[in-house]
């Protein structure tokens, strides 16, 4: 689990890529410190495996799924990276719960200068927007923010100056794709009340007798 706070920009450093998945090596300083073989650390979002440690880099293996719901695939050289090492239960939680699970990708749609802050658009899907609600929290390439507002098509967050200087939202162009991770409760909330996308079903579950039983009263 991650908070998604960032704790510094990496570089991706090598990439080998196999029939389906690759083999990624992303540089690093902040995060290597204590980090061992088997650890997780996100990286724009996604939860990676520690497989080979270096000086100042790791190896991690990138599952097809991987590739196919985030942006990972379509890193380039050089391309930098927001990464957080997986939280300790010390830790403050200055963001919210994030599993490094990504939901699916979004697009940046529009930057606005707002006197210190940068209002930024980003157009996603339906299947995706069903779960961003306003003052909800959203992950975007990993860094925890809060949903401003939303409409049948996009949503927007508000960034201070430090979360654009300390990660890498502001170096995207319109257009780019961001991995997108929608907060993990209202689809737990969802699937116990029987209101999976899927299926579309609009009949309720929830009464008195499913709550005693969940243990809510």
């Amino acid at each position: 689990m991650f908070t998604g706070i960032i704790e510094e920009v990496g570089t991706l450093k090598g990439i080998r890529h196999g029939q389906k998945s690759s083999v990624v090596t992303v540089g690093g300083k902040k995060v290597l410190i204590g980090t061992k073989i088997g650890d997780s650390i996100s990286t724009n979002g996604v939860c990676l495996t520690v497989t080979k440690l270096h000086k100042d880099s790791f190896d991690a293996d990138v599952m097809p799924e991987t590739l196919q719901r985030s942006n990972l695939g379509a890193l380039q050289m050089g391309g930098r990276v927001n990464l957080e090492r997986a939280l300790q239960l010390d830790t403050r939680l200055g963001g919210h719960i994030v599993s490094g699970h990504i939901d699916g990708t979004g697009s940046i749609k529009e930057y606005r200068k707002d006197d210190n802050a940068v209002w930024i658009t980003i157009s996603a899907g339906p299947e995706l927007l069903r779960y961003i609600i306003e003052k909800g929290s959203i992950a975007i390439d990993g860094v925890s923010l809060t949903v401003a507002t939303v409409d049948s098509q996009s949503f927007q967050v508000s960034i201070i100056p430090h979360t654009g200087a300390e990660t890498i939202l502001l170096e995207k162009k319109l257009g780019d794709t961001v991995n997108l991770e929608c907060d993990i409760i209202g689809k737990y909330v969802e699937k116990l009340l029987g209101l999976s996308p899927k299926t579309q079903t609009k009949q309720s579950n929830l009464s008195e007798a499913f709550l005693q039983e969940n243990g809510f009263f």
